[in-house]
């Protein structure tokens, strides 16, 4: 089943961080991805623990994509992508 999709209002801004043709293929591939079955990515511990984390690398740098699945809504609501370095700490203050 698919699921529909939302984002944090700073998700864009995240993108715009990112190298564009990375952010292009976050937008056209991953995001689909994860759509597709958001359940079977790694799920987060702790205060995040209601999250799941999407992971993928590009030219040696990896990227984590921090997500929420909204089972009864069927939506998967985007919190952040980035880089993985600090990746979590940014997590938990956007959160």
């Amino acid at each position: 089943m698919i699921f529909a999709e939302s984002f944090h209002p700073k998700f864009k801004s995240d993108l715009k961080k990112i190298d564009k043709s990375v952010a292009k293929e976050i937008k056209d591939k991953h995001l689909d991805i994860i759509l597709q079955d958001p359940t079977i990515y790694d799920r987060l511990k702790g205060k995040l623990s209601h999250l799941h984390s999407y992971h993928f690398q590009k030219n040696s740098t990896q990227y984590r994509i921090a997500y929420e699945v909204l089972e009864d809504d069927k939506i998967v609501f985007h919190y952040m992508v980035a880089t993985r370095e600090n990746f979590y700490k940014k997590l938990e203050n956007r959160v």
